[in-house]
């Protein structure tokens, strides 16, 4: 029989953002061809009874083989990162190409781009860290790295050697408006954290869970809605990364609802922990420090509601992966103070097997018999569309075959044992999930398959985006800053 297909999917459940049904799932060139039942033979089969078929997860927040703002490289490389994302269901990756102070943007960005295309096994796109906005960076490099394909931003508002203060933010976001990127912020206020870092330390309190309380819940709204009042000046489209907090949510429900153009994300780390994880003997709360810090189980609840709203709409895993070590955790010293430990959690492998098991086998309230749904749109669908990943993000006819093969019944209890990244432990550790990615292909091939990974070094492609419609001003200019309003100055040009 001479074969219609590179590959058939045969007997599985469909997944999309809208509904499920069962079909099978053709494949040729990369492509998914057709979707159907009784369709033509594949050159090869995959039989996917009682299982389901989904778009591959879109991670949109990862720290990959990237230098901290203190000096210190994180454990993974592109290679151990993309072998961790592919076994937890992922087939696209956003890291980020990170400018520090008095370095030029540029060769951050091409250097980083070698490291990635030397090693990444799954298909992956940078956001463009700027922490030294000078006119060469402004006037010249972003322009060009937008025109290239490099349409995201990344801003911190906090953390001494990176942070940017209020007016080159203005020039940052001006200038994406006028070249179509989207513009990500890590936002919290830096003198409340600053502060309360330093009063703590003072008075001797310096185990690892003071890092919970050393970033005030209110640094979050009060940034959030400094960011976004900037946001609304100059029409510019934003994306809030990592809210933690009630009140980060209620902020971008306000701003939302006046019509802005504000995006958000949420990770696993604030929907699961809660600051008491930290509360562990001696350092061993380190492996639980992020920033910002997990909060509170209300928090947890706030968070989910909006998600279930739209006000939330991506979850990522900020993942962040250092060693609890010398050269890692514990880079300074046996006996570091929280200020002196670095912040972040590995997360790749357990993003969608934890929001899988929350929204689809448990079935979380906010989501009324939508999980499934709601679980490609979250960490597929949405991210494609915000970030602008055409032919990602769905399986339909024309898309890439970027494919996760879920066993719903499969229960499974992390270890630190099973990750494949290279941080040797995860903050979820001994959680039993049920549904777990078991057959993964990137472009209708192979990367892993019953527990093996198949992919080579170097077999992600690099995909090159412009800001699409998330970044596209609304057209509502406020009256400081609307022609016709403001005595005829033209600032936005």
């Amino acid at each position: 029989m001479t074969a219609n297909y590179d590959l058939v999917i045969r007997g599985g459940t469909v997944g999309s953002a809208t509904g499920s049904f069962r079909a099978d799932l053709a494949v040729k060139d990369g492509k998914v061809a057709a979707l159907g039942l009784g369709l033509g033979a594949g050159a090869r089969e995959i039989d996917a009874t009682g299982k389901l078929v989904l778009p591959g997860g879109i991670d949109t927040h990862a720290h990959v083989e990237q230098v901290s703002a203190g000096g210190l490289l994180n454990a993974d490389t592109f290679e151990s990162a993309t072998t961790s994302a592919a076994f937890g269901g992922n087939t696209t990756l956003i890291s980020f190409a990170a400018q520090h102070r008095g370095l030029d943007l540029r060769k951050v960005v091409d250097d980083y781009a070698a490291l990635a295309k030397r090693g990444a096994l799954i298909d992956y796109a940078f956001h463009l860290i700027v922490a030294n906005p000078d006119a060469k960076t402004i006037r010249q490099d972003l322009p060009a790295l937008i025109g290239e394909g490099h349409a995201s931003i990344k801003v911190f508002m906090t953390y001494d050697l990176i942070k940017v203060d209020d007016e080159p933010l203005l020039d940052l976001l001006l200038t994406a408006r006028q070249h179509r990127a989207l513009v990500c912020v890590h936002a919290e206020n830096h003198g409340m954290i600053s502060w309360m870092g330093r009063k703590l330390v003072e008075k001797g309190y310096v185990a690892p869970k003071y890092h919970a309380i050393s970033h005030p819940r209110g640094s979050e709204a009060e940034a959030f809605n400094r960011l976004i009042t900037a946001a609304e000046l100059l029409d510019q489209p934003i994306m809030i990364f990592h809210v933690s907090t009630a009140e980060g949510a209620q902020a971008i429900r306000e701003a939302r609802g006046r019509g802005l153009k504000i995006f958000a994300e949420t990770c696993p780390q604030y929907l699961f922990l809660t600051r008491h994880d930290l509360d562990r003997p001696g350092l061993e709360g380190a492996k639980w420090m992020c920033s910002p810090p997990p909060r509170e189980e209300a928090d947890q609840d706030a968070l989910w509601q909006a998600l279930a709203l739209g006000d939330i709409q991506t979850i990522s895993s900020d993942h962040a992966p250092y060693r609890f070590d010398e050269t890692g955790k514990l880079s300074a010293g046996p006996n570091p103070n929280f200020k002196q430990i670095a912040n972040g959690l590995p997360g790749l492998e357990t993003r969608l097997p934890l929001l899988f098991d929350a929204l689809v086998s448990k079935g979380r309230p906010e989501f009324a018999g939508r999980g499934l749904e709601a679980f490609v749109d979250l960490t597929a669908t949405a991210p494609a569309e915000i970030y602008n990943l055409p032919g990602k993000g769905a399986l339909l006819p024309g898309y890439d075959a970027d494919i996760a093969i879920w066993d719903p019944a499969k229960t499974v209890t992390i270890t630190d044992e099973a990750m494949h990244d290279l941080t040797g432990f995860t903050p979820f550790a001994g959680r039993s999930v049920t549904g777990w990615p078991e057959h993964v292909l990137v472009r209708g091939q192979d990367v892993v398959s019953d527990g093996t990974l198949h992919a080579a070094p170097g077999t992600g492609r690099w995909l090159a985006r412009t800001g699409g419609s998330a970044a596209t001003p609304t057209g509502r200019l406020v009256a400081d800053i609307d022609p016709q309003r403001n005595f005829g100055a033209t600032l936005l040009d």
